[in-house]
């Protein structure tokens, strides 16, 4: 199952540059790297990036990342994932921009299969 990250332009050229990150300033703060569902990732980027532009969409596959990753509960009482451990680059199985489009962001068809 893909999950999802989305970062600013910002972080993800200091994980293509370090090959890891402990995430971005709140993933830091909590002590885990967030991550959404193809389903709840629209809303993720309406809460948490609003009118930001030049972000990047990162899947990546679930199960390649052991037991450091746990579904808990979170917003809606839905179980997101949360990775306790850095995102690494190999991680990654595909980046993509995230446009914003007329104040929305344009997210790609996103198979959460894989």
């Amino acid at each position: 199952m893909l999950i999802f990250k989305i970062l600013r332009a910002s972080e993800w050229a200091d994980l293509r540059a370090k090959g890891e990150t402990p995430g971005a300033p709140i993933d830091v703060a909590d002590g885990f790297v967030h991550f959404s569902t193809a389903e709840q990732a629209a809303e993720t980027a309406a809460k948490h990036f609003a009118g930001v532009d030049g972000l990047m969409l990162l899947a990546i596959e679930a199960d390649d990342l052991g037991d450091k990753l746990k579904w808990e509960v979170s917003r809606g009482d839905a179980l997101f994932p949360h990775l306790y451990g850095p995102l690494r680059l190999s991680d990654v199985a595909w980046a993509q921009p995230l446009p914003l489009v007329d104040g929305h962001h344009q997210f790609p068809a996103m198979d959460a299969s894989s």
